[in-house]
């Protein structure tokens, strides 16, 4: 994550986001959006990456059900790593964001199509500028029901050729998460102001809540 990067090679590494301009039009997008949340008395958790954290956290905030999200790390084998470690690309472990959310207001199925929204799932270990399996597009499942949806809305994203490359994002079981140092939660409300939330945050924030503009959060 080049969060030094100047901003020009900010706002270059935005093009990436335009590729998904077609999602909403997919018909595999539309049944993943439209899917009716289960009545159920608990909560439940899915674990997501999609490049830059900070990013996915400030995207995944906006939802409707949503309970929280934390930024940390999954996938690798390197125990309780820092964010310096994980950067080196050597712990095989991936930025992701643990998104506690209410079944009985969005349903998994949502979750998977914000999920897809959020990046682009053809690029192999990076996110525009930020280069590396620390940034690969992962879906850690907690159920096989989980599995499942992941693998079969991914199947038909490929089939109906949504994006112009295939779908690459891998699919696998979740075992245990890291949470990132305290600076990085709450990035985006925390440091709006920064250049890389400004010129590379906010736009994906505000193109997310185009298309989830019905499911989210109640801003009065």
């Amino acid at each position: 994550m080049k969060h030094g990067v100047l901003i020009l090679f900010q706002l270059a590494g935005l093009s990436a986001c335009a590729q998904h301009d077609n999602l909403p039009q997919s018909k595999t997008f539309q049944k993943m959006n439209g899917q009716k949340s289960e009545v159920t008395a608990h909560l439940d958790t899915a674990t997501f990456g999609a490049g830059c954290y900070w990013c996915t956290e400030a995207q995944f905030q906006q939802l409707k059900g949503v309970i929280s999200v934390e930024s940390g790390f999954s996938g690798g084998h390197v125990k309780n790593p820092s964010y310096k470690e994980v950067c080196n690309g050597t712990t095989g472990h991936a930025e992701v964001c643990n998104i506690v959310y209410d079944p009985s207001i969005i349903s998994y199925d949502e979750m998977l199509a914000a999920f897809w929204t959020t990046h682009d799932p053809t690029q192999l270990n990076r996110q525009g500028n930020d280069v590396g399996t620390q940034y690969r597009s992962s879906i850690f499942y907690h159920s096989a029901l989980q599995k499942a949806k992941a693998e079969e809305y991914k199947k038909k994203l490929n089939d109906e050729k949504v994006f112009d490359k295939p779908v690459v994002t891998e699919i696998v079981p979740f075992t245990v998460f890291y949470k990132a140092e305290d600076y990085h939660q709450d990035y985006y409300n925390a440091n709006g102001d920064a250049p890389y939330c400004s010129f590379v945050i906010r736009p994906k924030v505000e193109k997310f809540q185009k298309v989830f503009k019905d499911k989210l959060k109640s801003t009065k």
